[in-house]
């Protein structure tokens, strides 16, 4: 299995047409940067836009920031040239779109096939075929690049024809759903977009949801979504200061062998000190992260 091992609290959609935004992302405290080719660029800048998402990568500016590249869907007329291109980059992964099967995850891979190997392999839930079929696409892990699952609520709603609604009550069976395919198959998985990114009340909702579902974070289609999002995906000092004290009483040797504690009026068990564990390294995981980005080059 292989869980996730980095912070992708936020992931922000970038247009791989506009040279501008990628320059300007280059210094947004994002965990992943997204360059998109596909629904951000129109047919007639395609061609260019795989161009610049290739050569931006290359560059190197964004630091220790996670680089995905999203192609266009596999049967579109720019699909088959994406991945080659793609798989010849600098860019951490790929994030193939409108994904329905376990079979498109074959063909993605025979498209990559000369990659490098630490190429991840991520993948848009958002079609009805994919929300029917996560299960048995989550299981192509153990033999392919398979990585990541994100949702993608604005395809699945407009081909179920439901609405976006604040509470998002179409979507919760799917979420749910999905979340449980990748923590099985020790998949990352993030959050759809907020299309109302002015609404920041409403987004930071959104988040809330997400994590309490247990997404690993959400993806942005704006710059000013991406600090909140951070803050709320990241474990704060109380949460912490609880994790550490878990941890510590259960290393105590008073306590040695035993599967239930009483700490501070609580009962705790071994589970939660490994809950606990986890969510010290996830903190030190961000911490590192922030550390690291100072070394990015500044925006100009």
């Amino acid at each position: 299995m292989r869980l996730p091992s980095r912070p992708r609290r936020s992931a922000l959609y970038v247009p791989a047409s506009n040279a501008k935004a990628i320059a300007k992302a280059e210094a947004l405290p994002a965990d992943i940067i997204i360059l998109d080719l596909e629904d951000a660029v129109a047919p007639e800048a395609k061609y260019s836009a795989r161009i610049t998402a290739i050569e931006a990568v290359k560059a190197g500016g964004f630091g220790k920031r996670e680089v995905l590249i999203r192609c266009n869907p596999l049967d579109s007329p720019w699909g088959p040239a994406d991945l080659e291109a793609i798989a010849s980059s600098d860019a951490a992964g790929i994030l193939v779109p409108k994904v329905c099967s376990p079979r498109d995850i074959i063909v993605t891979e025979e498209g990559l096939r000369r990659a490098k190997d630490d190429l991840a392999l991520w993948i848009m839930i958002e079609t009805c075929a994919a929300v029917n079929s996560v299960r048995e696409i989550a299981m192509t892990e153990s033999n392919s690049r398979l990585s990541g699952l994100v949702l993608g609520t604005n395809d699945l709603a407009k081909e179920m024809r439901a609405q976006i609604t604040r509470e998002r009550a179409a979507f919760l069976p799917i979420f749910t759903t999905t979340i449980l395919a990748a923590r099985q198959y020790g998949l990352a998985v993030l959050d759809g977009v907020c299309n109302e990114f002015t609404e920041l009340a409403r987004f930071e909702t959104e988040c809330i949801q997400g994590l309490v579902l247990g997404f690993d974070g959400k993806t942005l289609i704006h710059p000013r979504q991406i600090g909140s999002c951070n803050e709320v995906y990241s474990p704060t000092a109380a949460e912490i200061e609880w994790a550490e004290a878990i941890v510590a009483a259960f290393d105590s040797p008073e306590n040695a062998g035993r599967g239930v504690i009483q700490l501070n009026g609580k009962m705790v068990e071994l589970l939660h000190a490994d809950q606990a564990r986890d969510l010290i390294i996830r903190y030190r995981a961000i911490e590192d992260l922030a550390t690291r980005r100072q070394n990015c080059r500044p925006l100009s």
